[in-house]
């Protein structure tokens, strides 16, 4: 349920443009969100790596319950690709400050690819991070009874 909502949130600081043009009382709150949305990026970046190496620890589950798997897996890789996106500068300010110039060039390539798909991977965040609320909250006792 909170990771569906990390993921709304998530999704709205990568579209402001979008959000701006459909609702201004929502832009100005997202506004007062930008100064921290590195750390926010950061946090969530490390929450998705950590959830996709628990999906994977736990993919015997996916035969009994592969809704709920397949779910929590896509949450997981979108919060990496988002937490990237918006943390990138503490990334780069924490992670990569001693790292060699290869490692470097690559990390900045990818965040180039994730920045041109944006407002994609934005909209994609807001659909899951729905879908991960509606899961958690009506679809999940359907299917476990």
């Amino acid at each position: 349920m909170i990771g569906g909502i990390v993921l709304i949130v998530c999704g709205l600081l990568c579209i402001p443009a979008l959000v701006a043009q459909k609702s201004p009382q929502a832009a100005e709150q997202l506004k007062k969100l930008a100064p921290v949305q590195g750390w926010i990026g950061l946090i969530v970046a490390i929450w998705g790596l950590w959830g996709i190496i628990s999906a994977v620890m736990t993919l015997g589950w996916l035969s009994t319950w592969p809704l709920w798997w397949i779910t929590n897996l896509a949450g997981n890789v979108m919060s990496l690709l988002l937490g990237i996106i918006l943390g990138y500068g503490m990334i780069q300010q924490y992670a990569l400050a001693k790292a060699s110039d290869a490692v470097k060039a690559k990390a900045e390539e990818t965040y180039k690819k994730l920045t041109g798909a944006q407002s994609s991977l934005g909209i994609i965040g807001i659909i899951l991070g729905l879908w991960v609320v509606l899961y958690n909250l009506v679809l999940q006792r359907i299917f476990t009874i």
